[in-house]
Protein backbone atom coordinates (compact mmCIF):
# COMPACT_ATOMS: atom_id res chain seq x y z
CA UNK A 1 0.00 0.00 0.00
CA UNK A 2 2.78 2.35 0.95
CA UNK A 3 4.70 1.49 -2.20
CA UNK A 4 1.56 2.17 -4.26
CA UNK A 5 1.23 5.63 -2.69
CA UNK A 6 4.85 6.39 -3.45
CA UNK A 7 4.30 5.43 -7.11
CA UNK A 8 1.13 7.52 -7.18
CA UNK A 9 2.94 10.56 -5.78
CA UNK A 10 5.77 10.07 -8.25
CA UNK A 11 3.28 9.84 -11.13
CA UNK A 12 1.54 13.04 -10.01
CA UNK A 13 4.88 14.81 -9.71
CA UNK A 14 5.95 13.74 -13.20
CA UNK A 15 2.57 14.80 -14.62
CA UNK A 16 2.76 18.25 -13.00
CA UNK A 17 6.34 18.75 -14.18
CA UNK A 18 5.38 17.76 -17.74
CA UNK A 19 2.36 20.10 -17.76
CA UNK A 20 4.47 22.97 -16.41
CA UNK A 21 7.25 22.44 -18.96
CA UNK A 22 4.77 22.22 -21.84
CA UNK A 23 2.91 25.33 -20.69
CA UNK A 24 6.11 27.35 -20.32
CA UNK A 25 7.40 26.05 -23.65
CA UNK A 26 4.26 26.91 -25.65
CA UNK A 27 3.24 30.10 -23.83
CA UNK A 28 6.65 31.69 -23.16
CA UNK A 29 9.61 30.12 -24.95
CA UNK A 30 8.00 29.39 -28.33
CA UNK A 31 6.80 33.00 -28.91
CA UNK A 32 10.24 34.38 -27.98
CA UNK A 33 12.00 31.92 -30.28
CA UNK A 34 9.57 32.83 -33.08
CA UNK A 35 10.49 36.50 -32.66
CA UNK A 36 14.18 35.73 -33.15
CA UNK A 37 13.53 33.37 -36.08
CA UNK A 38 11.24 35.86 -37.86
CA UNK A 39 13.71 38.69 -37.28
CA UNK A 40 16.32 36.73 -39.27
CA UNK A 41 13.93 35.51 -41.98
CA UNK A 42 15.35 37.91 -44.59
CA UNK A 43 18.98 37.44 -43.65
CA UNK A 44 21.48 38.94 -41.29
CA UNK A 45 22.13 41.91 -43.59
CA UNK A 46 18.47 42.98 -43.52
CA UNK A 47 18.42 42.37 -39.76
CA UNK A 48 21.37 44.69 -39.13
CA UNK A 49 19.99 47.28 -41.56
CA UNK A 50 16.66 47.27 -39.68
CA UNK A 51 18.43 48.02 -36.41
CA UNK A 52 20.47 50.86 -37.90
CA UNK A 53 17.63 52.95 -39.29
CA UNK A 54 17.16 56.50 -38.01
CA UNK A 55 13.88 55.61 -36.33
CA UNK A 56 15.19 52.46 -34.62
CA UNK A 57 18.30 54.21 -33.26
CA UNK A 58 16.23 57.16 -32.05
CA UNK A 59 13.76 54.82 -30.31
CA UNK A 60 16.62 52.95 -28.64
CA UNK A 61 18.17 56.22 -27.48
CA UNK A 62 14.87 57.50 -26.04
CA UNK A 63 14.26 54.16 -24.33
CA UNK A 64 17.69 54.09 -22.72
CA UNK A 65 17.49 57.71 -21.54
CA UNK A 66 14.00 57.15 -20.13
CA UNK A 67 15.01 53.91 -18.41
CA UNK A 68 18.15 55.36 -16.80
CA UNK A 69 16.34 58.43 -15.44
CA UNK A 70 13.38 56.33 -14.30
CA UNK A 71 15.57 53.84 -12.43
CA UNK A 72 17.56 56.62 -10.72
CA UNK A 73 14.44 58.50 -9.60
CA UNK A 74 12.53 55.40 -8.49
CA UNK A 75 15.56 53.99 -6.66
CA UNK A 76 15.99 57.19 -4.64
CA UNK A 77 12.32 57.69 -3.80
CA UNK A 78 11.73 53.95 -3.41
CA UNK A 79 14.41 53.74 -0.73
CA UNK A 80 13.07 56.83 1.02
CA UNK A 81 9.47 55.58 0.91
CA UNK A 82 10.40 52.11 2.17
CA UNK A 83 12.56 53.53 4.98
CA UNK A 84 9.81 55.94 6.02
CA UNK A 85 7.07 53.30 6.02
CA UNK A 86 9.05 50.65 7.93
CA UNK A 87 11.16 52.65 10.38
CA UNK A 88 8.92 55.52 11.47
CA UNK A 89 5.48 55.89 13.02
CA UNK A 90 3.30 58.80 11.92
CA UNK A 91 -0.28 59.68 11.08
CA UNK A 92 -1.26 58.70 7.56
CA UNK A 93 1.33 55.93 7.35
CA UNK A 94 -1.23 53.44 6.02
CA UNK A 95 -2.45 55.97 3.47
CA UNK A 96 1.11 56.49 2.20
CA UNK A 97 1.62 52.75 1.96
CA UNK A 98 -1.60 52.47 -0.06
CA UNK A 99 -0.65 55.34 -2.38
CA UNK A 100 2.59 53.56 -3.29
CA UNK A 101 0.52 50.74 -4.81
CA UNK A 102 -1.67 53.00 -6.99
CA UNK A 103 0.30 52.29 -10.22
CA UNK A 104 -0.41 48.57 -9.74
CA UNK A 105 -4.17 49.16 -9.79
CA UNK A 106 -4.40 51.76 -12.56
CA UNK A 107 -4.12 50.95 -16.25
CA UNK A 108 -0.97 52.47 -17.82
CA UNK A 109 -3.15 54.02 -20.52
CA UNK A 110 -5.15 55.86 -17.87
CA UNK A 111 -1.91 57.08 -16.28
CA UNK A 112 -0.79 58.45 -19.63
CA UNK A 113 -4.12 60.17 -20.21
CA UNK A 114 -3.97 61.63 -16.68
CA UNK A 115 -0.65 63.30 -17.49
CA UNK A 116 -2.05 64.42 -20.83
CA UNK A 117 -5.04 66.06 -19.14
CA UNK A 118 -2.76 67.62 -16.53
CA UNK A 119 0.07 69.05 -18.65
CA UNK A 120 -1.67 69.32 -22.02
CA UNK A 121 -3.27 72.44 -23.46
CA UNK A 122 -6.59 71.60 -21.82
CA UNK A 123 -5.05 70.64 -18.47
CA UNK A 124 -4.72 72.93 -15.46
CA UNK A 125 -0.92 73.01 -15.79
CA UNK A 126 -0.94 73.65 -19.54
CA UNK A 127 -1.68 77.40 -19.38
CA UNK A 128 0.84 77.75 -16.53
CA UNK A 129 3.61 76.17 -18.61
CA UNK A 130 2.65 78.37 -21.57
CA UNK A 131 2.80 81.46 -19.35
CA UNK A 132 6.27 80.50 -18.11
CA UNK A 133 7.46 80.00 -21.69
CA UNK A 134 6.11 83.41 -22.74
CA UNK A 135 7.58 85.17 -19.70
CA UNK A 136 11.07 83.68 -19.74
CA UNK A 137 11.35 82.83 -23.43
CA UNK A 138 11.71 79.12 -22.70
CA UNK A 139 10.29 76.16 -24.61
CA UNK A 140 9.20 73.84 -21.81
CA UNK A 141 7.02 71.00 -23.11
CA UNK A 142 5.77 68.01 -21.17
CA UNK A 143 3.26 66.14 -23.31
CA UNK A 144 4.38 64.83 -26.71
CA UNK A 145 7.97 65.34 -25.57
CA UNK A 146 10.64 63.40 -23.70
CA UNK A 147 9.71 64.77 -20.23
CA UNK A 148 6.19 63.34 -20.60
CA UNK A 149 7.56 59.94 -21.61
CA UNK A 150 9.85 59.94 -18.56
CA UNK A 151 7.11 61.04 -16.15
CA UNK A 152 4.70 58.38 -17.39
CA UNK A 153 7.36 55.67 -17.08
CA UNK A 154 8.30 56.80 -13.57
CA UNK A 155 4.65 56.62 -12.53
CA UNK A 156 4.11 53.13 -13.90
CA UNK A 157 7.32 51.69 -12.39
CA UNK A 158 7.41 53.51 -9.06
CA UNK A 159 6.30 50.63 -6.75
CA UNK A 160 8.84 48.06 -7.96
CA UNK A 161 11.79 49.24 -5.87
CA UNK A 162 9.92 50.14 -2.68
CA UNK A 163 7.79 46.98 -2.68
CA UNK A 164 10.89 44.77 -2.80
CA UNK A 165 12.53 46.62 0.09
CA UNK A 166 9.56 47.03 2.46
CA UNK A 167 9.14 43.32 3.41
CA UNK A 168 12.89 43.02 4.11
CA UNK A 169 12.94 46.08 6.37
CA UNK A 170 9.76 44.91 8.12
CA UNK A 171 11.42 41.56 8.86
CA UNK A 172 14.54 43.29 10.15
CA UNK A 173 12.64 45.35 12.71
CA UNK A 174 14.02 48.46 14.41
CA UNK A 175 16.01 47.04 17.35
CA UNK A 176 19.43 47.51 15.73
CA UNK A 177 18.69 51.09 14.64
CA UNK A 178 17.35 52.02 18.07
CA UNK A 179 20.42 50.57 19.76
CA UNK A 180 22.71 52.51 17.41
CA UNK A 181 20.74 55.72 18.03
CA UNK A 182 21.09 55.28 21.80
CA UNK A 183 24.86 54.95 21.30
CA UNK A 184 24.92 58.33 19.53
CA UNK A 185 25.06 57.30 15.86
CA UNK A 186 23.66 59.79 13.36
CA UNK A 187 20.70 58.97 11.14
CA UNK A 188 22.85 58.69 8.00
CA UNK A 189 25.38 56.45 9.78
CA UNK A 190 22.58 54.18 10.98
CA UNK A 191 21.19 53.93 7.47
CA UNK A 192 24.60 53.34 5.86
CA UNK A 193 25.94 50.76 8.30
CA UNK A 194 22.80 48.97 9.51
CA UNK A 195 19.77 49.51 7.29
CA UNK A 196 21.36 49.48 3.83
CA UNK A 197 23.33 46.20 4.24
CA UNK A 198 20.09 44.40 5.11
CA UNK A 199 18.21 45.65 2.07
CA UNK A 200 20.91 45.77 -0.64
CA UNK A 201 19.91 42.52 -2.37
CA UNK A 202 16.22 43.43 -2.31
CA UNK A 203 17.19 46.85 -3.69
CA UNK A 204 19.12 45.28 -6.58
CA UNK A 205 16.19 42.97 -7.32
CA UNK A 206 13.79 45.93 -7.33
CA UNK A 207 16.09 47.88 -9.65
CA UNK A 208 16.18 44.95 -12.08
CA UNK A 209 12.37 44.69 -12.10
CA UNK A 210 12.03 48.45 -12.51
CA UNK A 211 14.45 48.40 -15.44
CA UNK A 212 12.63 45.56 -17.18
CA UNK A 213 9.26 47.29 -16.77
CA UNK A 214 10.58 50.63 -17.98
CA UNK A 215 12.13 49.09 -21.11
CA UNK A 216 8.86 47.45 -22.13
CA UNK A 217 6.33 50.14 -21.18
CA UNK A 218 3.83 50.89 -23.95
CA UNK A 219 0.41 52.08 -22.79
CA UNK A 220 1.30 55.15 -20.73
CA UNK A 221 4.04 56.23 -23.14
CA UNK A 222 1.77 55.80 -26.16
CA UNK A 223 -0.61 58.45 -24.79
CA UNK A 224 2.20 60.99 -24.44
CA UNK A 225 4.44 60.24 -27.41
CA UNK A 226 3.29 61.03 -30.95
CA UNK A 227 6.47 61.93 -32.85
CA UNK A 228 8.21 59.02 -34.51
CA UNK A 229 11.97 59.50 -34.59
CA UNK A 230 11.91 61.90 -31.61
CA UNK A 231 9.84 60.61 -28.71
CA UNK A 232 9.05 57.03 -29.76
CA UNK A 233 10.45 54.32 -27.50
CA UNK A 234 11.36 50.84 -28.77
CA UNK A 235 7.88 49.33 -28.06
CA UNK A 236 6.23 52.21 -29.95
CA UNK A 237 8.64 51.83 -32.87
CA UNK A 238 7.85 48.09 -33.01
CA UNK A 239 4.14 48.91 -33.11
CA UNK A 240 4.64 51.48 -35.88
CA UNK A 241 6.66 49.06 -38.00
CA UNK A 242 4.15 46.26 -37.58
CA UNK A 243 1.17 48.48 -38.40
CA UNK A 244 2.88 49.63 -41.59
CA UNK A 245 1.73 46.31 -43.02
CA UNK A 246 4.41 45.51 -45.59
CA UNK A 247 6.41 42.29 -45.32
CA UNK A 248 9.67 44.21 -44.90
CA UNK A 249 8.30 46.42 -42.15
CA UNK A 250 6.86 43.43 -40.27
CA UNK A 251 10.21 41.64 -40.46
CA UNK A 252 11.87 44.86 -39.28
CA UNK A 253 9.42 44.95 -36.36
CA UNK A 254 10.57 41.47 -35.36
CA UNK A 255 14.19 42.59 -35.72
CA UNK A 256 13.68 45.52 -33.36
CA UNK A 257 11.68 43.26 -31.04
CA UNK A 258 14.67 40.95 -30.78
CA UNK A 259 16.52 43.73 -28.94
CA UNK A 260 13.96 43.61 -26.15
CA UNK A 261 14.10 39.81 -26.15
CA UNK A 262 17.88 39.88 -25.66
CA UNK A 263 17.56 42.51 -22.95
CA UNK A 264 14.88 40.37 -21.27
CA UNK A 265 17.24 37.39 -21.24
CA UNK A 266 19.98 39.53 -19.67
CA UNK A 267 17.51 40.80 -17.06
CA UNK A 268 16.50 37.22 -16.19
CA UNK A 269 20.17 36.23 -15.82
CA UNK A 270 20.84 39.27 -13.60
CA UNK A 271 17.75 38.52 -11.52
CA UNK A 272 18.82 34.90 -10.97
CA UNK A 273 22.31 36.00 -9.96
CA UNK A 274 20.87 38.46 -7.43
CA UNK A 275 18.46 35.82 -6.08
CA UNK A 276 21.32 33.31 -5.74
CA UNK A 277 23.60 35.75 -3.94
CA UNK A 278 20.77 36.85 -1.64
CA UNK A 279 19.98 33.21 -0.81
CA UNK A 280 23.65 32.46 -0.11
CA UNK A 281 23.85 35.53 2.13
CA UNK A 282 20.73 34.41 4.01
CA UNK A 283 22.10 30.89 4.51
CA UNK A 284 25.44 32.25 5.73
CA UNK A 285 23.66 34.48 8.23
CA UNK A 286 21.56 31.57 9.50
CA UNK A 287 24.68 29.41 9.77
CA UNK A 288 26.56 32.08 11.71
CA UNK A 289 23.65 32.57 14.10
CA UNK A 290 23.35 28.81 14.63
CA UNK A 291 27.10 28.62 15.37
CA UNK A 292 26.74 31.14 18.13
Amino acid sequence: MQEYRKKEKKGIRIFLIAVSVLFIGFMLLLPLVSVVVNSLSEGIEFYLRSLHTEYALSALKVTLITTVITVIVNTFFGIMAAWLVTKFSFKGKQILSTLIDIPFSISPVIAGLAYLMTFGRLGWAGPLIQKINETFGTNIQIVFALPGVILATIFVTFPFVSREIIPVLHAQGTDEEEAAALMGASGFTIFRKITFPHMKWALLYGIILCTARALGEFGAVNALSKTRGKTFTVPLEIDALYLAGSSDSITAAFAVSSILVMIAVLVIIARNIVEYKAEMKSRKTEYDEAGR
